[in-house]
Parts: structure tokens; C-alpha cells; sequence
């Protein structure tokens, strides 16, 4: 009895792995996504060795965390200077900038450098590794030998598809740097192309090819090819970012952090803020990298009174030390508030959000309508999908007028959007099986496999001309035209032996 009690628990051992996580990049929206992966890998047996720059504890004795020791508000960032249109077409070159900062510091990094002292020879099964834009740290896989997993907690980049044999046709394929209305119209489709183009371009010379020298000089192996990858775990889901042609090894998780996780309690103060609001809550904040109290005053003052003007009381994720002594009585700020927890509060009725699509996610998963004023990087995208979707409301922050302000959230007010958040947060969840369940299922497979090369599209091992046929266009326009050209010459050919016995014949009668 004793061995058939025990005989689970070392089937268990047996199949554990060792995995080795590495995110490097500084953000704490990025990261947090997958810890609950992490964890629930980790209780499953396997032990996981994580690089990052998170330094609390995790909810599991297998993970081994080894801490950058940067300061996440490195990612902290002003409204100054945010907002117009153009930063989002620069999306490629703040990335490459960013990462050249990232490489440099997280290469050097005391928690990195005793990583690699202590796990010289180790063995790892299996590196899980963020995709985003430091490819620096891809020297990792080739030390290692072992197969690789990469994490997005953002839309996929416009160089990643590729790596996958899904390279996005940007005939409908949004640029994530760009984001337009849909469906696109002609302009639209125009500059998304170049975008598409410019981007590519961009990753290759200015973040690709530097990564690489800073993985020879710091780890002495070249880093990887990204092209290897075995699985890309990606934090997106068609109803809320569109259809997009997906190959095997691209599994959308979208919703990780929130599926199957209960509001906890919420703090006495708001709870009763909440709840007693007759005519319910708007929520207000704009994440964890931008600070409200970087706002402008004069701008701030004409959201402060277009929320005067409501019913509603609003909660507003304010960082400042200093009181708001000008605020309206229905207005109250906190430097801290559990997002998840207030957005699946059945009072709170609309968020005021930057697009960020940790937030985007949670909303549609809590069935909540948006005003959303995006600021840079993916939000722009991430706002015309939801307003695509039927959901969201879009403001320029900066310049928008109080009237503007009013308007925009009285829109977002209307009973339609509420029906069609709920509608949104109902595809959203009705998936075979969640996102942690296929996530863990992935990995392990991969994990089980040695590897994803059975997953791998022959698109990946082809040049271009002939992934996109350019070779036999190229060969069927040559036979048409040596067709048509031989056509020609025998019907010309014919037209003058035809000319000839004329001729000939009126010159015998």
C-alpha cells in the first residue's frame, strides 16, 4: 500500500525539469504576467531557476531567483512629452534604444554575474525566455544546449512573426508601433506597410546585431538564433486583438494573470467608496510606468471638472505624496489601488485607462467599457482593437477639452457599451481550456520533446522569394511572356506569308 501511495510522487520526480526563466527586461507589467506560470510550473515538481528583477518571495521552495537589482522605477516615465501621434511611428527606435540600456546594465548586473558563477556546469532542460527587445541574453541558450521557449507579454512585435513562418501580411495585419481604425482604408494600409518595413529593418540593424556583440563580449557565446525558438507563449487572444494567421508553436495566453483568479478583499476604505456610490464608479489610472501627477496642471484641472459633473464618483490612481486639495468631492485619489480587484467590482461601471494591455486584458475580462487616451508603445493598437470591438472610447489626453473629456465618457456610459463589454468578457473566457492549463500543457510538451521542431513551419528554413513565390512569379511572367512573344512572332509570321501570296498573286493574274 505504502509503494502504490508513493508510486504517484515519483512518476512525479521523475518527469520534473529543470528550467531556467530569464526576463530582462526592467518592467513590472511584463514580468507579472507569467508568475503565476512560474509558480504553478514550480508546484507541479519542476524546479525553476528565474533571472529578473523581481526580489519578493515566490509561493513555491523550487524556484532559485536571481535579482538584477534595478530598480523597477527605472520605467517610470512623465506625461511630458507623450501622446502624439508621431512617438508611435518611433516605437522601433525607442526599442533599440531601450535595449542597448538594458544589455548594459543587465549583462553586469551582480545577480546575473552570480548566476553564471553558480551554474556554470548546470544542466537545465528547457530556458523559458522573454521576447520583446533584448535579444542580448540569447547567449544563455547556446551555453546551455537546451531547448527555448519564448514569452511575450506584449502583441507580437513586427519581427517575431517571421521566426515562426507567420510573417503578418500588413495588408490587415496592424503594425503593434502603429494602430489604426478598422478596417484600414487606403493611407492607412499605406503607412503600415512602411512601418511594417521600416521596423523589420530597424530590429535587424539596431537590435539584432548589437545584442549579439554584447552576448560574445559578456557570456562568450553568440546568441541564438531567434529563429530556433521551440514555442513563443504569447499574451494576446483573437477577440480582443483581432484573427491573425498563427502556425503551431504560437499559442496565445491571453488572460494568464487573471483566468480562474478571485477578487480578494478590497481595503475597508474603498470597498465602502464602492458600495456606496449610488450612481456607481469610474475607475481612473494609468498604470504602473506613467505617474497621474506628472499631468499638467491646466489639463488636470479640466478633467478634475468634467468629473465634477458626473453622478459617478471617481477613483483615481493619483502617485503624488501631496493631497489634491482642489479636487470635487466625488473624487478620490490613492497612491495604490488593486486594479483587478475594483475593475470586477458589479459598481464599478467604466475605466479610464492608457491602453496598456495588462489593463485591457483585465478589463475585458471583468466586462468593463473604456475611455482609453494611449500614450506609446502598444496602447495605440490595443485601443483601436477594443474600439474595434465595440468597447472602448478613444481621447487624446493632452489636449483634450473638458467638453471632450464629458463627451467621451458619457459615450462610454451608454447601456450598448456595458452590453458589448459583457459580450467581449464572455468570448473572452469561453476558451477549451484556460490559459494557464494550455500554457503549462505547452511547455511541458516542449519540455517532454527535447524541443518544438515538430512544430517548426517549413516557411522558417526558406528565403524570402520563395516564401512569398517571388521565383515562381518571376518564372510563370517569363513563360507568358515568351509565350505571348512566340504568339506574336507566328501571328506576324503568318500576317506576312499571308501578304507574300497575295502579292504574288496579283502579280501572276
Amino acid at each position: 500500500m505504502k509503494l502504490l501511495f508513493l508510486l504517484p510522487v515519483f512518476c512525479s520526480l521523475a518527469s520534473a525539469h529543470n528550467i531556467l526563466v530569464v526576463f530582462p527586461y526592467p518592467s513590472r507589467s511584463h514580468f507579472e504576467v507569467y508568475v503565476p506560470l512560474f509558480e504553478a510550473l514550480a508546484n507541479r515538481g519542476h524546479n525553476l531557476t528565474i533571472i529578473s528583477y523581481r526580489n519578493t518571495p515566490y509561493n513555491s521552495e523550487n524556484i532559485e531567483n536571481f535579482w538584477l537589482g534595478q530598480d523597477e522605477e527605472v520605467n517610470v516615465v512623465s506625461l511630458k512629452g507623450l501622446g502624439e501621434t508621431g512617438a508611435f511611428y518611433l516605437g522601433p527606435h525607442m526599442l533599440a534604444m531601450r535595449a542597448e540600456e538594458v544589455c548594459e546594465y543587465g549583462l553586469q548586473a551582480k545577480g546575473f554575474r552570480r548566476f553564471l558563477e553558480k551554474h556554470q556546469n548546470t544542466k537545465f532542460d528547457l530556458i523559458m525566455i522573454e521576447h520583446f527587445n533584448i535579444e542580448c541574453f540569447l547567449g544563455l541558450v547556446n551555453k546551455y544546449k537546451a531547448p527555448f521557449i519564448g514569452l511575450s507579454s506584449s502583441v507580437a512585435l513586427p519581427w517575431q512573426g517571421k521566426w515562426f513562418g507567420a510573417q503578418p501580411n500588413p495588408s490587415y495585419v496592424q503594425n503593434v508601433c502603429g494602430g489604426f481604425s478598422t478596417p484600414m482604408i487606403f493611407l492607412d494600409r499605406v503607412v503600415n506597410t512602411l512601418l511594417h518595413v521600416y521596423s523589420n529593418v530597424w530590429y535587424e540593424l539596431f537590435i539584432a546585431k548589437p545584442a549579439n556583440e554584447w552576448s560574445k563580449k559578456y557570456i562568450d557565446f553568440e546568441a541564438a538564433d531567434p529563429h530556433k525558438t521551440s514555442l513563443f507563449l504569447v499574451n494576446t487572444h483573437y477577440t480582443l486583438t483581432g484573427v491573425q494567421p498563427l502556425t503551431p508553436n504560437i499559442i496565445e495566453v491571453g488572460g494568464l494573470h487573471v483566468q480562474n483568479r478571485k477578487p480578494q478583499k478590497l481595503p475597508a476604505h474603498l470597498e465602502n467608496w464602492i458600495t456606496n456610490a449610488k450612481a456607481g464608479v469610474i475607475y481612473f489610472s494609468l498604470g504602473s510606468m506613467i505617474r497621474s501627477d506628472s499631468f499638467p496642471e491646466e489639463q488636470r484641472n479640466k478633467f478634475l471638472r468634467a468629473f465634477a459633473r458626473f453622478p459617478q464618483r471617481i477613483l483615481w490612481k493619483w502617485e503624488s505624496d501631496g493631497a489634491m486639495l482642489d479636487k470635487p468631492d466625488n473624487v478620490m485619489i490613492d497612491k495604490w489601488m488593486p486594479q483587478y480587484e475594483i475593475l470586477c467590482h458589479p459598481n464599478v461601471k467604466l475605466f479610464l485607462s492608457h491602453g496598456g494591455l495588462l489593463s485591457t486584458v483585465e478589463a475585458a475580462h471583468c466586462g468593463k467599457p473604456l475611455v482609453i487616451m494611449p500614450q506609446f508603445g502598444d496602447q495605440r493598437f490595443n485601443a483601436h482593437a477594443m474600439e474595434t470591438n465595440g468597447v472602448a472610447t478613444l481621447l487624446h489626453l493632452q489636449t483634450a477639452s473638458e467638453e471632450q473629456i464629458v463627451e467621451a465618457i458619457e459615450k462610454a456610459l451608454q447601456p450598448g457599451r456595458m452590453q458589448n463589454a459583457k459580450a467581449l468578457m464572455d468570448k473572452f473566457k469561453d476558451r477549451p481550456l484556460s490559459p494557464m492549463d494550455t500554457a503549462i500543457y505547452w511547455v511541458e510538451h516542449i519540455a517532454r520533446h527535447k524541443g518544438g521542431e515538430h512544430m517548426r513551419s517549413r516557411a522558417i528554413d526558406m528565403p524570402f522569394y520563395q516564401v512569398y513565390l517571388l521565383d515562381v512569379i518571376g518564372f510563370l511572367v517569363c513563360i507568358i511572356f515568351c509565350a505571348m512573344f512566340a504568339l506574336y512572332k507566328t501571328v506576324r509570321l503568318i500576317l506576312r506569308l499571308g501578304r507574300a501570296k497575295k502579292v504574288d498573286k496579283q502579280k501572276y493574274s
